[in-house]
């Protein structure tokens, strides 16, 4: 194992410590990490810290190292907090607004009541397992059938637009050329693969567990899991050559 994979593998590994339930760490997850009153802050941290070593990661299976020259890490960990910070929106208005949808207008009375419950483990407890799960996969369905498509499409724009000012800070900060950045995306790789695939075969499946999760953990665990996302890019990445 070279240098810069101990030093990856020790910066992951001091990223999920942090989340862990232990006793010396009970304090600083309250009244930070889990702590409400600083969701925007924790929401750009998790993701610009953890969604950017993913996409570390994928450089490093694709090219053998996790930064190079241009590849603008400073400016795609902005990006990853920035989006951060717009997932937890969306998750907070489909976890609301679901549930209230599937009771009102598709008959499932306790959608609402099971959501309200911290967790699968609580949801089980009461009698609402099922309409937990059921409830959890629907969020996640909307959320990824409306939200995710102009999510992930946005994010790949921001990171043309990194690549075309050579990952400085200065060009990052660039006004963005949707009009001539937007006709050049690659829409064969973005249907087929990003969207086709990845958002029924993966992303539906991991967010239906994110919500059955209690509301702290949730961006914690979405967070994690861009680190996965960074392998998808890779291929996506790898396709789009081919």
């Amino acid at each position: 194992m070279r240098k810069n994979d101990i030093v990856f593998t020790l910066i992951l590994s001091l990223s999920i410590l942090v989340f862990l339930p232990y006793n010396f760490l009970e304090s600083f997850q309250n009244t930070f990490l889990f702590n409400s009153k600083y969701w925007l802050l924790t929401s750009f941290l998790k993701f610009a810290l953890l969604s950017t070593l993913g996409e570390s990661l994928g450089l490093r299976l694709k090219k053998g190292v996790y930064n190079q020259k241009n590849f603008g890490l400073i400016p795609r960990a902005i990006v990853w907090g920035l989006l951060g910070i717009a997932i937890k929106i969306a998750f907070e208005i489909f976890a609301i607004g679901t549930p209230a949808l599937l009771s009102h207008s598709f008959g499932i009375v306790n959608a609402v009541e099971s959501m309200k419950n911290n967790s699968i483990f609580d949801a089980i407890n009461v009698g609402l397992g099922g309409t937990r799960l059921l409830t959890a996969f629907c969020i996640s369905a909307f959320l990824n059938l409306i939200f995710a498509p102009v999510f992930m499409t946005l994010h790949k724009i921001t990171d043309m637009h990194i690549v075309e000012n050579q990952g400085t800070i200065k060009g990052f900060f660039s006004p963005i050329k949707f009009y001539k950045i937007f006709p050049t995306l690659n829409w064969s790789v973005q249907w087929e693969f990003v969207f086709k695939r990845t958002i029924p075969f993966f992303w539906i499946p991991a967010h239906t567990i994110t919500f059955l999760l209690a509301p702290q953990y949730r961006i914690a665990f979405a967070a994690f899991l861009g680190i996965i996302l960074g392998l998808l890019l890779t291929i996506a990445a790898q396709k789009s050559r081919d």
